[in-house]
């Protein structure tokens, strides 16, 4: 019965999905080239205080203290930290600081990930769970995380682990996983009944127990859900991060210098946009890890073990 199984498991890669992983970074190059043309745009065609109608305000200000030129923005990055000699460039310190962030942002990442799949294999499992966990599930996300983030700093501020000294960081990874963990959560449980009758037919013919369909026929189905849901988890992490880095006055990290540039931003905003942008970009590479997990995991995206018993 092993060998059975384990011939339905297997999933032929399909050229499909190689064309895809090539269109993929094309797309994702031509969407910011975009988005700097648009940019450019606002700057031609809106006016420099904005458009108004009755009093309010319907178009953004796009003078150089609300909306620098993208070149404006790029060149400040060569720009001292501070007017020191021998001080490090602005975007030196938007690396160092998204380094830190990078680091936070993974963790929880991997953290959140980790509690959403246990709960949702535990939701598909038993149906008590489900009427039970996933309304709270659900409620969690509506709590406003700049106020969650002060609260979760200060719980933390009173707990030793082993002796050890609760540590800031600790509490923007948990921030982070507490939003990365609900679309996992959610994604995987959906993707955990993605299997149709017949499929789970076939497996009970081969008497296979719940673990084994758990693992040869309902891990593999949920792939295409799960990847995307990582996808918005991993989005998520980095929202988190930088916000409790914010909320939580952290040092180190690429929120806090946000909020440093901001306060630096008074005719001209380009530092703030380029730590803003720096955080973009972290966002863009935390995704890129589940696309190269989404590369990995390929093999087990394909048909359901009906249909390939049937062909």
């Amino acid at each position: 019965m092993t060998g059975v199984l384990d011939q339905a498991a297997v999933v032929a890669p399909t050229p499909a999905r190689s064309a895809r992983g090539l269109r993929r970074p094309v797309m994702a190059v031509a969407a910011i080239v975009l988005l700097l043309v648009l940019w450019e745009l606002v700057k031609v065609l809106v006016p420099e205080n904005g458009v108004s109608f009755g009093g309010v305000r319907v178009l953004p200000r796009t003078d150089d203290g609300a909306l620098p030129h993208v070149w404006s923005v790029l060149a400040a990055l060569t720009e001292p930290e501070v007017n020191v000699a021998g001080a490090r460039s602005v975007g030196a310190a938007i690396v160092s600081s998204g380094l830190f962030t990078f680091g936070l942002a993974v963790l929880g990442f991997v953290l959140g990930a980790v509690v959403g799949l246990v709960l949702a294999v535990a939701m598909q499992r038993f149906v008590w769970v489900e009427r039970s966990v996933l309304p709270y599930v659900i409620v969690s996300q509506t709590v406003p995380l700049i106020a969650l983030a002060p609260l979760v700093a200060g719980w933390g501020g009173k707990i030793a682990i082993g002796g050890y000294a609760w540590q800031p960081w600790m509490s923007i990874t948990v921030i982070a996983s507490y939003l990365a963990f609900f679309p996992v959560a959610v994604g995987m449980l959906r993707g955990l009944r993605a299997p149709d009758r017949a499929s789970l037919d076939l497996m009970h013919s081969y008497a296979a127990g719940w673990w084994t369909t758990l693992l040869r026929l309902r891990l593999p189905a949920s792939v295409p859900h799960l990847i995307p849901s990582l996808r918005l988890a991993a989005a998520a992490a980095v929202i988190g991060a930088v916000v409790a880095e914010i909320s939580t006055g952290t040092t180190g990290g690429i929120g806090r210098q946000i909020i440093v540039f901001s306060q630096q931003a008074t005719g001209d905003a380009s530092r703030l946009y380029a730590a803003v942008l720096g955080a973009a970009v972290l966002g863009l590479v935390v995704s890129g890890l589940v696309a190269l997990l989404d590369i990995a995991l390929g093999r087990y995206a394909g048909r359901t073990p009906a249909r390939r018993a049937d062909s």
